[in-house]
């Protein structure tokens, strides 16, 4: 009897261990981590909320300002015109049309003018009559200042031309040029006020017989000086005449030298009906076929070069205005 109870009392605790130890091993398995293979997934994000992202504007710099230029370092401005289109046409001048051939020189004889306006040689008056002038005029002015034919050279104080070196007589109510002693642009009235020069030689028109008839050209012409004369009365004026153009100018048909040659004789009328001089110095840039010669100009057949400026300050200076 006590041997069947000790028997059972075994069993029953090799049973109780055996539960002990099942236990514990659920027990560890329930707080061990999870395994290292199997990642837990991140919370996910919600972007329904975020404000899209805005790309920055991009900078824009300000359109630059256009710049006039007054001629480069090899050739002066050109002198094409702006020609008004509520101008008259020209009776003298032919319209340009296709053909760009300038027609052929008639002789140095139509650049001959004789007037009582005129001025005639004299002496040398030397360079201190030079430095006294004040040169007003376009592209064909320009070139004084250019190729350092005054005192000063390239900054000299004389040459009144516009930035855009073109100045064309139609326009010259309201035209402005730089102002050389502090570089700013006015009105040609506004700078002879300024500087009330004691000498004055205008060179305008040459692109003006492109397209004003002779009552036109003089009309804007007398204005000009009679304005000069009434705000600077002591200034003396004298009228220059436009330069002849060279055979192989083609930029514009209706400038050439047959126009020329009669505006010339136009600006000699204008010089004498307002008592003031005409200096003719075309006729000694003109060669004997009527051509501008190939030696006086700059290679575009309208503008002269050193010699040909050279020429126009001998005869300046030996057909003085006392």
């Amino acid at each position: 009897m006590k041997r069947i109870s000790y028997t059972r009392l075994f069993f029953l605790l090799i049973a109780v261990m055996l539960f002990i130890v099942i236990c514990a091993s659920c027990s560890i398995s329930a707080d061990a981590p999870s395994s290292p293979d199997t990642p837990t997934p991140a919370p996910e994000e919600n972007y329904d909320n975020v404000p899209p992202q805005t790309a920055p504007a991009e900078y824009t710099s300000p359109p630059e300002t256009p710049k006039i230029t007054e001629g480069t370092e090899t050739n002066p401005a050109e002198t094409a015109p702006s020609v008004n289109p509520s101008a008259p046409t020209a009776s003298t001048a032919p319209t340009a049309g296709t053909s760009v051939t300038s027609p052929p020189g008639s002789g140095n004889s139509d650049f001959e003018i004789s007037s009582p306006s005129m001025l005639t040689e004299t002496a040398d008056m030397g360079q201190d009559y030079l430095d006294r002038i004040i040169f007003l005029g376009d592209s064909t002015t320009y070139g004084l200042k250019y190729y350092k034919m005054l005192s000063g050279g390239k900054e000299t104080m004389q040459v009144w031309t516009p930035s855009s070196g073109t100045l064309t007589l139609s326009y010259q109510g309201f035209a402005t040029i730089v102002y050389p002693r502090d570089g700013t642009e006015i009105t040609i009235r506004d700078a002879v006020i300024r500087e009330m020069p004691e000498y004055m030689i205008i060179t305008l028109g040459v692109n003006g017989v492109s397209f004003m008839d002779e009552t036109y050209f003089k009309a804007e012409y007398t204005s000009l000086v009679n304005d000069i004369k009434e705000l600077s009365p002591n200034t003396k004026i004298i009228l220059q005449s436009i330069f002849p153009i060279a055979e192989n100018y083609e930029h514009q048909s209706s400038i050439n030298n047959q126009n020329i040659s009669a505006a010339n004789r136009w600006v000699c009328d204008i010089a004498e009906e307002c008592g003031v001089r005409f200096l003719n110095t075309a006729s000694v840039l003109v060669g004997a076929d009527g051509w501008l010669p190939e030696a006086y100009q700059n290679g575009d057949g309208i503008h002269l070069n050193s010699e040909g400026f050279g020429k126009v300050i001998n005869y300046i200076r030996t057909h003085g205005y006392p």
